[in-house]
């Protein structure tokens, strides 16, 4: 009897070390939104984000690809139409600060991404 209650409780400890939580539906919306961005898809990137009605300025704070931000991740990908299309879509003042371009500027030097980040953010 006792080893029965053990096989049983080892079973379900087991189980439960396995079971993953299901992926949500932001989740994946956003590693489809970072795996565009990394594969410079601008018409994909946009199709999917005007199918979940958003816009890039709406979600450019909450969605990290590899810890970076949309326009970080855009420069280091090399994803120079996409990273016009997000700078672009992005308000001023999210630019301004200059943080991006900083970054851009010592992490990637020969991006042509930093040109547009300078047009938009009026630095």
């Amino acid at each position: 009897m006792k080893l029965m209650s053990t096989l049983i409780a080892t079973a379900v400890l087991a189980g439960s070390a396995l079971y993953t939580t299901p992926a949500s539906a932001n989740d994946r919306l956003a590693i489809s939104i970072c795996e565009y961005i990394a594969a410079d898809d601008k018409n994909r990137l946009r199709k999917t984000l005007r199918s979940a009605r958003l816009k890039i300025r709406d979600i450019s704070d909450a969605v990290k690809c590899n810890g970076n931000n949309l326009v970080r991740h855009a420069v280091a990908s090399n994803a120079v139409d996409t990273g016009e299309y997000i700078i672009k879509s992005l308000p001023k003042s999210s630019l301004e600060d200059g943080a991006d371009l900083n970054w851009a500027t010592s992490n990637h030097a020969g991006s042509p991404l930093i040109a547009a980040i300078k047009d938009r953010a009026g630095l």
